[in-house]
């Protein structure tokens, strides 16, 4: 039932729901990339995959800043000296420079306090987003909208981020150009120019908003696989060990690794769509709303009704999966150890509101495992048994865990 609302009846869920959150952060649904409906949204998402094309997937050149960012992640890393850390700032600091790269046209060190405060922003923004404190206020906004309690932290820590994006596009404006530009925001400012009275959200609002939600999307999901992909082969050391083998037969431990090595290691990309699986990064997916009255398995959907697909549902079903309920890679390769691809396999949501940046996601997850798999192995204080329940916010994250990065 999935697969028919979000792939054969796409055009009849592809819009939003109503939300009183939403509305106060997005000014309702005519702005931003996630959230907005209409033309605007069309537009807007496909001026964003064409840009994500333009300065990412098309340009050899990201695959080279996402290896040049896992060394900067591997430096970060082996500054702790065999003593047991948290990863989880080290993760979120690489990831988000990627997306860093695509928007801003630049990379931060992880040392810079305005970087850090945004990547704190972020993570606040994500979790509270998908708490008992946002159904609230989507539930009781004229009460909730007085009151104190965490949930004002959703509008405070949007209120910062974007004043954060407002300051990068003022400065690429000093001194943008036309002829050359470097990033989304110049492409964006450029195309605001040409459709200065158009009604497709080329303007400088939407463009605080958009960058949010490529901050949010592009950030937040990859970080959170990479943190279950740490817990799950160290709760799995055999599985590491045969990923580890796998790599040092194909690459080595010196060379870089590329794209072109996918191929060739089939059993290390079976470990990673594993991880996505199991991770269930967003297990409800984003809501939609029925366009008219309709069926849907059967049943009677009226329009303006809100329907949640449950990729959990499809991700853990027992009849798509051998093993559901346990990690095994061996859901992703046939007989003879040949990487499969699964039709249940959607961590990326899938039909008209697919996730955007799943080519990039898939790069920087393939690249970022492999650098870091092929220079440390990782486990954990003895003793310590990782959790692999989630906490659930608009992303599935993990309890937080330490680790030992022990150099090959």
């Amino acid at each position: 039932m999935v697969k028919e609302a979000i792939v054969t009846q796409a055009d009849n869920f592809v819009d939003r729901p109503y939300s009183p959150m939403v509305t106060r952060i997005y000014s309702g649904n005519s702005a931003g990339l996630f959230f907005s409906n209409g033309n605007i949204w069309r537009r807007q998402r496909r001026f964003a995959m064409t840009m994500l094309r333009t300065f990412g997937l098309a340009k050899s050149s990201l695959e080279q800043s996402i290896c040049e960012e896992s060394h900067h992640l591997q430096e970060a890393m082996e500054k702790e000296k065999g003593e047991p850390f948290d990863p989880v700032p080290l993760l979120n600091n690489a990831v988000a420079n990627i997306i860093c790269q695509i928007v801003f046209g630049r990379r931060f060190d992880y040392s810079d306090q305005n970087f850090q405060s945004m990547l704190e922003n972020l993570t606040a923004m994500a979790y509270l987003e998908g708490s008992i404190w946002a159904l609230l206020y989507d539930a009781f906004p004229a009460l909730m909208k007085h009151l104190p309690g965490p949930h004002n932290g959703i509008f405070s820590n949007a209120g910062s981020l974007e004043a954060s994006i407002r300051r990068e596009i003022e400065r690429h404006k000093l001194d943008l150009d036309p002829s050359n530009p470097r990033d989304y925001i110049d492409t964006f400012l450029m195309e605001a120019k040409k459709n200065r009275n158009s009604q497709l959200g080329f303007d400088d609002g939407n463009l605080v908003l958009c960058c949010l939600d490529l901050f949010l999307a592009g950030s937040e999901t990859t970080s959170k696989t990479l943190q279950w992909g740490l817990i799950y082969l160290i709760k799995n050391p055999h599985i590491q060990d045969k990923v580890q083998t796998e790599i040092e037969r194909v690459i080595g431990q010196t060379r870089q690794p590329t794209m072109a090595d996918k191929p060739n290691l089939p059993y290390t990309d079976a470990v990673i769509h594993e991880i996505q699986r199991m991770g269930n990064i967003v297990p409800l997916n984003g809501l939609r709303m029925a366009s008219k009255d309709m069926m849907l398995g059967g049943y009677v959907i009226p329009k303006g009704t809100t329907v949640m697909p449950n990729l959990t549902s499809v991700l853990f079903d027992k009849n798509e999966w051998e093993t559901p309920d346990t990690f095994n890679p061996d859901h992703f390769l046939d007989a003879e150890g040949k990487f499969v691809r699964r039709d249940a396999f959607l961590p990326f949501s899938a039909g008209k509101r697919a996730c955007l940046g799943e080519g990039l996601a898939r790069m920087e997850l393939f690249l970022f495992y492999v650098s870091l798999f092929q220079k440390f192995h990782f486990s954990t204080l003895d003793g310590v048994e990782l959790r692999t329940e989630g906490i659930t916010g608009a992303t599935r994250t993990p309890y937080p865990f330490k680790i030992y990065a022990k150099a090959r």
